[in-house]
């Protein structure tokens, strides 16, 4: 096994391939041989740019103007010969570095453990037996196994496949699927026209597949171009920006505040040095230095928190945006609904059977169960006790369905062998497979109602065929129609004999059988978090490819639409193009589309975009790729959402429910409001320090706050409270409120006058109480300017200490508020 430009493995038959590979199509390699070979290949990872090391993160604290300021301060103390302010000046720089240095570590250490959990799970056959796997755990000679949805996470040349359709976009750039078979091509065949090949990165978007891997990790075509280009720098979230924005204001403001006193100083006849000294210290009280890292450790703590209520979230940014939702585009099955389908009913013509009555042996019932087991590639594995669901949820009901009549689907699928396979597709919506028994020949269907009675041109009735003519057709729309109303899922059977393997027109001529009914039982706490939603002032809206009558009846159970609400059906949304101001504003008021295509998906997001709204819009299907790019807030499923639509999402679902999106969109709310808690808090301290030094320095009073005591105060004072104040808990009052604007500053007008207040009542109380103390105690006498010093000092730091307890929501009682409570603000 060697690098991939020195073996042609598109150019190999597949014996030789697997002989050269030292691999078995049959069995896979065993577990013992893949640890081996991990030893020697390594992980399939594509390594990324080199980590920040321990030191450049310790090193790149230094990289600060305050921090110049200061060590300018501490020459100039050496200078001056004043050795114990300079060797203070020194222990303050670098305890404010180790601080620093230490949340930066925990960030980076919460983003790895993010890392960790958006890993992709791979089908591989090992020992005979095809489970899942990570996918760093791929080596060369593995067998894999992908269907429509999953991504390529190695480099593999093609065994066999069914109608195999790969998305290449990712690594050729070329938007159109490519047919993929497993040929024998020319040694020269460039990479684009490999159609016997699977690519790492790439995904398959139609049909399934057997390959061999022959690369992983950077051995793979993505991993040698991974190599040329390093990975891009991580962007600033939009968080991030505001706050860069907002510091800079903040050092303007500042340095006019430091002019003036330094002159009204100079003026006053202070002496230059302990006025430079002074100013220094101002500029330094005045600037929230821990606020970056604040923001950015209260942002990456949400994450961890979010992934233990099952949510992880892949982008820093996009916690911010869960915020500001106004609008979430939920699927129906398995987010709001528990994704455990079962067969309730089964309807033929002159036959009807319900859960829990008897086997039925009769010819449509009979066809029914075999097209529950054969047009179906989804499996039951015994595991001990337990029976493992493989494959679409939809798919294993059938199954169950089968199984509990005792029907022994092994069997009968050895019995049938599967000759051809055309997967179920949006387009279509049906699926069907060919079987041959002995030597006849049949093709078994299943899909939506209406499809398959539109393709169907006989009936089956007892054991006889009969013509399925326009008044039966209608008869049984209706009859599906009737069933769906009642809030079942509707799937249709239908079977034909084939005359050979060639036939091209499967899916047409066929012999209708008869439905089946699948319950999917609500979520038990659904109702409870789409009435959160409600009260928070987010829309919740129903988009499913369910029949209108299903998705209503659902819709109204859950008080997502009011009873007579229309529903809106796929077939009659217009194109975006052609939409006019009332088609919109209708779609802007629905709450239940049913039947949709995903091309419409997008169409809505962008007309709900347009209208000012922030989207959040849930996923699971390869086609549901763009919308989820489109949406402000894509949200893929863990449990049934296809790899492509997890890569492209920027949070994911672990348990698929729709209780999890509340959740998140709550601790969204916490985590902007914890940051600007603890921006108003610093700001308040750090203005109430400018303001004491400037009314001193200006109405040249008898005390003055040293440098040192600033430095210290805002180590103290400012840090510790400001980090604890990070990580409180939202009220539940948050769900209460409207969302707030994407473009709402963090501190707003309202907020700036809060700060002023804030810090006038600090600097104001400080002084006066210096005052007080002295003309009590000591009336006319001259000043002691050390005990001023002191009781200023002092006074300053209990009441920014106290002032935390001020950052409580607002209305809410003192003592019972969430920062009262918070534990972490205590001990800070």
């Amino acid at each position: 096994m060697h690098h991939a430009s020195e073996h042609i493995y598109h150019a190999l038959d597949k014996d030789e391939l697997i002989k050269l590979l030292e691999s078995d199509s049959d069995n896979g390699l065993s577990p013992e041989e893949a640890k081996v070979r991990i030893e020697k290949y390594g992980q399939n990872t594509i390594e990324e740019a080199k980590k920040r090391s321990i030191i450049w993160i310790f090193l790149s604290q230094f990289k600060n103007p305050i921090v110049y300021l200061l060590i300018f301060a501490t020459g100039l103390s050496f200078y001056f010969q004043e050795w114990l302010d300079a060797i203070a000046i020194i222990i303050v720089i670098f305890v404010n570095a180790l601080i620093g240095f230490y949340m930066e570590l925990q960030a980076e250490r919460s983003m790895d453990a993010l890392k960790k959990l958006t890993a992709i799970p791979v089908k591989i056959l090992r020992s005979g037996e095809v489970s899942e796997y990570d996918s760093v755990e791929i080596v060369p000679g593995d067998i894999l196994y992908a269907e429509a949805g999953d991504m390529i996470s190695a480099d593999a040349r093609i065994l066999e496949g069914t109608q195999v359709q790969a998305d290449e976009s990712a690594l050729t750039g070329e938007s159109v699927p490519v047919e993929k078979k497993d040929d024998i091509l020319p040694a020269e065949t460039p990479l684009a026209e490999r159609v016997n090949m699977l690519y790492k990165g790439t995904h398959i978007s139609r049909g399934n597949v057997w390959a061999i891997v022959t690369g992983t990790g950077m051995k793979t075509e993505l991993g040698e171009i991974a190599s040329l280009v390093d990975s891009a720098e991580q962007s600033t979230t939009p968080l991030e920006k505001k706050l860069e924005n907002f510091s800079k204001k903040l050092i303007l403001i500042t340095l006019g505040l430091v002019v003036v006193i330094f002159i009204s100083g100079l003026l006053n006849g202070k002496a230059l040095l302990d006025m430079l000294g002074t100013s220094i210290a101002l500029a330094v009280a005045a600037i929230p230095e821990g606020l970056p890292i604040v923001a950015t450790l209260a942002l990456a703590q949400g994450m961890l928190k979010m992934a233990k209520y099952q949510v992880i979230v892949k982008k820093l940014s996009a916690v911010e945006t869960l915020g500001s939702t106004t609008v979430i585009c939920t699927d129906k099955t398995g987010t709001l609904t528990e994704n455990k389908i079962r067969v309730s009913n089964v309807v033929a013509e002159e036959l009807e059977w319900k859960e829990g009555d008897d086997n039925i042996s009769e010819g449509p019932f009979e066809q029914m169960k075999l097209i529950a087991i054969l047009c179906n590639t989804s499996e039951l594995k015994q595991d001990g006790d337990k029976v493992h669901e493989v494959g679409d949820p939809l798919e294993t009901g059938l199954l169950k369905f089968a199984a509990e009549l005792g029907e022994d689907i092994a069997s009968i699928r050895e019995k049938h062998a599967k000759v051809k396979e055309e997967p179920f597709s949006s387009e279509t919506k049906m699926m069907v497979t060919m079987h041959r028994s002995g030597n006849e020949l049949t093709a078994y269907a299943k899909g939506a109602a209406e499809a398959l009675i539109e393709h169907s041109t006989h009936i089956l009735i007892g054991k006889t065929t009969e013509t399925f003519d326009e008044t039966r057709k209608q008869h049984w729309l209706e009859q599906a129609e009737k069933l769906a109303a009642s809030g079942l899922r509707m799937i249709a059977g239908a079977s034909k004999t084939c005359q050979s393997e060639g036939e091209e027109e499967l899916s047409s001529g066929l012999t209708f059988v008869g439905l089946f009914g699948m319950m999917d039982p609500l979520r038990k706490d659904v109702h409870q978090s789409i009435e959160e939603c409600k009260a928070a002032g987010i829309r919740v809206m129903m988009i499913t490819g369910d029949h209108p009558s299903t998705a209503k009846n659902i819709g109204n159970q859950l008080g997502i639409a009011e009873k007579d609400e229309e529903v809106i059906i796929g077939s009659e949304m217009k194109a975006y193009d052609s939409l006019d101001e009332s088609a919109k504003a209708a779609w802007t008021k629905a709450s239940i589309f049913a039947r949709v295509s995903p091309k419409q998906k997008l169409e809505l997001v962008k007309v709900l975009q347009e209208e000012g709204n922030v989207v959040a819009m849930t996923g699971d299907g390869v086609n549901d790729a763009p919308a989820l790019k489109k949406a402000d807030i894509g949200i893929a499923m863990g449990l049934r959402g296809t790899q492509v639509a997890q890569e492209v999402a920027d949070m994911i679902l672990k348990d698929d429910s729709f209780k999890s999106i509340a959740t998140a969109i709550k601790q969204g709310r916490i985590i902007f409001e914890n940051i600007r808690k603890f921006v108003i808090f610093l700001l308040s301290c750090n203005l109430s320090e400018l303001l004491v030094i400037a009314v001193a320095s200006v109405f040249s009073l008898h005390f003055q706050l040293f440098p040192l005591q600033i430095l210290f105060i805002n180590l103290i004072t400012d840090v510790l409270p400001a980090l604890a104040l990070g990580v409180t808990e939202g009220s539940d009052a948050i769900m209460k409120q409207k969302p707030k604007s994407m473009e709402e500053p963090v501190i707003d007008t309202k907020r700036w006058w809060t700060i002023i207040f804030y810090s006038m009542v600090l600097g104001f109380t400080s002084v006066s109480g210096v005052m007080f103390s002295h003309y009590t105690m000591h009336g006319n006498e001259e000043w002691n300017p050390e005990l001023g010093n002191n009781i200023l000092f002092f006074s300053l730091i209990f009441s920014q200490l106290l002032h935390v307890l001020n950052m409580g929501k607002t209305g809410s009682n003192y003592f019972s508020s969430e920062v009262f409570k918070n534990r972490y603000v205590w001990i800070a």
